[in-house]
């Protein structure tokens, strides 16, 4: 298979382009943590009927679960959005799109390995991401686990219609 014919003959996205999509992408994210938190505190304050001003302990079991949750729900809302239409929310401003490495939409399993990946990834520093500037086709370690790649879109012709000071196009 010739890596460089049909979509993925399309300029790559540049380290830059995915690390500003990945900062837009964790406010989305923030604010389903904060939701997510504020249940589990919730939850600890009325079901487990501990005093309110009382923290949830920071290395206990329901802290180790919440961090779980969050982690799940981060993936939720990546794949999610990757399986709809190949991009999240941060993808869009910079026209980058996810797909197979044949040109196609990927599939779940692989985009969750994408997201396991890519948080070991980032968990060591980002190393998985630096990679692209050293791989021969500019993958990350999370696009050569899962089998995917991130294009970059061209930009659009014509945009938005011009109307005139007559009202007219």
């Amino acid at each position: 298979m010739d890596q460089h014919a049909g979509p993925a003959a399309r300029p790559r996205p540049w380290i830059g382009w995915r690390l500003a999509a990945l900062f837009y992408d964790l406010w989305p994210v923030l604010a389903m943590w904060f939701a997510l938190g504020f249940v589990f505190a919730l939850g600890h304050t009325v079901i487990g009927q501990h005093d309110p001003r009382e923290n949830i302990a920071p290395l206990g079991a329901l802290q180790w679960l919440l961090w779980a949750c969050c982690w799940t729900v981060a993936g939720l809302y990546a794949v999610a959005s990757w399986r709809r239409g190949g991009q999240t929310l941060g993808m869009r401003p910079w026209r980058l799109r996810l797909v197979a490495l044949e040109g196609g939409p990927a599939q779940a399993p692989a985009l969750w390995r994408r997201y396991v990946v890519g948080t070991l990834s980032l968990l060591a520093g980002g190393l998985g991401f630096w990679w692209a500037w050293f791989d021969r086709d500019g993958l990350t370690w999370h696009d050569r686990a899962s089998g995917t790649r991130l294009l970059r879109e061209p930009k659009r012709r014509g945009g938005l219609p011009r109307i005139d000071a007559d009202g007219m196009r």
